[in-house]
């Protein structure tokens, strides 16, 4: 006598052995497919519960093992909903790093799926930034905006982002690398970048990197003469740039005038009238469409002609400027009242000035 095993059994062990497939590949990207067999078999246990941890906000808190991880993957690319921003913070909520890390990695096939990608303070280096880059590199025309402030990625780590920068299919618009050890050799594998696909890139915040020094400001100031160079808004807070960096960038904005909008100078110390003079001159080439200059903290004085130099800039071109910042820099009544000769030219469109 043969006994028939019902097809419900059969089904279970069909699932139990997918299931258990999944468990031991260690690749999200891989178990993709296995995913899909457990849809055919009508199994959607695992995609469920992924279901309820993306819908009650507790994604970040949750523990997930990785056949999880993996159905995490498998529900976000297989969404109707475009992966418009990827922020780990909203997967990750701890502060282990290296466990912060271990989540981006399993992530990787979602990001490189994603138009914004938010990956600041979670442990990358130029060792971890290798796996980012490949991934990346798979889908350059997809991404617009990067985030990777507050990582220890080192120059090694940014020469290997700018060969994705390199590629003529990248569309990266913005890019923030606060706080990433970057010095003059990253600075020169970026203006390479620049230089090589200059249409793209609108924004590049290198905020608190502070061993740039005027070489590296020099090489940046140079690909923005590139009049292919697109960039709009440039973030070198608290990076070291001095009198000579000041005259690298005077020297662009004055050679390829018409695309940066924003220049923020915040927190550098060493710049003195000298460098001030010399951004003042190239905001007086009416060609010149800066809107927004910030120079706080950056020991302008009344000595020097700084604030006058400045004031000059908004009376002979009055048209453009719109955000002037100069707190905590040591400004008396006499450069106050220069500031306001400028201010009083009935075309002055100066809306902030603080």
């Amino acid at each position: 006598m043969t006994l028939r095993v019902s097809s419900s059994d059969s089904n279970e062990k069909t699932v139990e052995y997918i299931k258990k497939k999944i468990r031991a590949i260690d690749s999200p990207e891989r178990s993709i497919n296995l995913f899909h067999c457990l849809n055919e078999v009508g199994d959607h246990s695992l995609v469920e519960e992924i279901h309820q941890f993306l819908k009650s906000g507790r994604m970040h808190r949750a523990k997930l093992s990785s056949s999880q991880w993996s159905a995490v993957v498998f529900v976000l690319l297989t969404s109707e909903k475009e992966l418009d921003e990827f922020n780990i913070n909203n997967f990750f909520g701890g502060n282990n790093k290296m466990e912060k890390l271990e989540v981006t990695e399993k992530l990787l096939p979602v990001i490189k799926e994603s138009r914004s990608v938010q990956l600041s303070d979670c442990g990358i280096t130029d060792k971890g930034c290798a796996a980012l880059v490949s991934a990346l590199s798979s889908n350059p025309s997809h991404l617009r905006e990067l985030n990777l402030s507050d990582n220890n990625l080192g120059d090694s780590a940014v020469k290997q982002l700018s060969g994705v920068l390199h590629n003529p299919h990248c569309k990266l618009e913005i890019l923030k690398l606060r706080n990433c050890g970057v010095t003059d050799k990253g600075c020169a594998a970026l203006a390479s970048a620049l230089i090589s696909n200059p249409s793209h890139l609108r924004q590049l915040d290198l905020t608190d990197n502070r061993n740039i020094s005027a070489s590296g400001v020099k090489q940046l100031s140079d690909a923005l003469q590139n009049p292919q160079c697109k960039l709009e808004k440039l973030w070198l807070r608290n990076c070291g740039v001095t009198d000579k960096g000041c005259a690298a960038l005077a020297s662009a904005l004055i050679s390829n005038p018409s695309h940066l909008r924003q220049l923020d100078l915040t927190d550098n110390r060493n710049i003195s009238a000298s460098g001030v003079k010399q951004l003042s001159d190239a905001l007086q080439n009416p060609q010149c469409k800066l809107e927004k200059l910030w120079l706080i903290n950056c020991g302008v004085s009344d000595e020097g002609y700084s604030a006058l130099a400045l004031a000059l800039a908004l009376k002979s071109n009055p048209s453009h400027l719109r955000d002037l910042k100069l707190s905590k820099n040591k400004i008396g009544n006499s450069g106050v009242k220069l500031l306001a000769v400028g201010l009083e030219d009935p075309h002055c469109k100066l809306e902030k000035l603080w």
